[in-house]
């Protein structure tokens, strides 16, 4: 069982930044491959960005590429999606999901094994 919880969601003006991170309480961080999902209301779950167990491979949605940043620090067990210019469309719950890793890359989806409980971002115009 892998426990995941992120934090550093909250309220911005349009234009501006936050930045997620979220915790994995594993012995063995480096086996997962890690993404962002979002959901806003009324909306299906959005895959946002992923990245490979070692880091050095990230994938995003279109709708965030040159935006938003995923990274990882597999010393910390601690996953970030670092995200600028942030646009009202953007007000979401994000969620902090994991899943094993398999191979070099990763895919963006909304379809992980483990998640956490959210954190939610407001973006005001």
């Amino acid at each position: 069982q892998v426990r995941v919880m992120e934090s550093g969601g909250g309220l911005v003006q349009a234009g501006g930044s936050l930045r997620l991170s979220c915790i994995l309480s594993t012995s063995r961080f480096d086996d997962w491959a890690l993404g962002w999902v979002r959901q806003a209301p009324g909306k299906e779950r959005e895959g946002v960005a992923c990245v490979n167990w070692r880091g050095d491979a990230t994938n995003y949605v279109a709708s965030v590429a040159g935006r938003f940043t995923i990274s990882r620090d597999n010393s910390k067990n601690t996953l970030y999606l670092q995200m600028d210019s942030l646009q009202p469309e953007d007000t979401a719950m994000y969620y902090c999901a994991a899943e094993p890793a398999y191979g070099g890359g990763c895919i963006v989806h909304a379809d992980f094994t483990y998640w956490g409980q959210g954190t939610q971002v407001n973006v005001s115009s």
